[in-house]
């Protein structure tokens, strides 16, 4: 792999964890952790994400356990849930909170599914952005006479090949959220 490819590689993987962690946080009808660990929590004089206050846990498959590490930020955390608009409220049990995910009807299951597809398209979207980036920065060595013309050709095959990758891992991780939005 060529200098120009390996020092970008990583800017497709990061696109793709990046998706990684958008799709977590959107909603399948089963309760998970993902949904509430990057809400922001006013705690400390600072904003800071619920996952580095508490530990989320899941009891059953449609409630959340959040467990604060100071019991002082109970109500802190109540609030930040509250105004998440997750479809439920907190339920404040002493030093724990839980959270009762409503089920999901079938027009929700579709909004959902259209946010999957939104935000598949933003990755996609990315990955070409990187992938422009980097041939600009090819054929611009190329005419400053630091590449000849046969290893462009070569690093725009790979890329070539890099990209259409990533954008498999990320239809596929659409596919596979999208699955599980939809079963019930």
């Amino acid at each position: 792999m060529h200098q120009f490819l390996s020092t970008k590689k990583s800017d497709f993987e990061r696109v793709l964890e990046h998706l990684l962690g958008e799709l977590s946080g959107l909603r399948t009808g089963r309760a998970h952790p993902g949904l509430v660990e990057h809400i922001m929590v006013s705690a400390y004089g600072t904003e800071q994400p619920l996952k580095s206050l508490a530990s989320v846990g899941v009891p059953d498959a449609q409630t959340l356990q959040i467990e604060p590490w100071d019991q002082s930020l109970v109500k802190d955390i109540e609030r930040a849930l509250s105004q998440a608009d997750l479809g439920s409220s907190p339920n404040v049990d002493g030093k724990i909170l839980r959270l009762k995910m409503p089920q999901m009807t079938e027009e929700n299951r579709k909004r959902m599914v259209k946010v999957v597809g939104e935000k598949l398209e933003e990755a996609r979207v990315a990955v070409r952005q990187v992938r422009e980036d980097i041939r600009r920065d090819v054929s611009k060595a190329e005419k400053e006479k630091n590449l000849s013309e046969d290893e462009r050709f070569k690093i725009f095959d790979e890329l070539d090949r890099m990209t259409k990758e990533t954008v498999s891992a990320i239809d596929a991780a659409g596919e596979r959220k999208e699955a599980d939005i939809m079963t019930i």
